[in-house]
């Protein structure tokens, strides 16, 4: 999610964290290594069954 900033966001254990940027990618999968701010972790895909992908022999 994409906000302008600057930015102030509580966490869920109540500690504030703050970017001054002018716009601030937020994650919202929680899949960042940086959560609040996303790192485009969602964008990784794992290999295997269920990717999308025609399984073939």
């Amino acid at each position: 999610m994409l906000v302008e900033g600057p930015v102030e966001v509580e966490l869920e254990d109540g500690t504030t964290v703050s970017c001054d940027r002018f716009r601030v990618a937020l994650c919202t999968c929680r899949r960042s290594r940086r959560y609040p701010w996303c790192d485009t972790s969602h964008r990784a895909r794992s290999s295997g069954a269920g990717d999308g992908q025609d399984a073939r022999d």
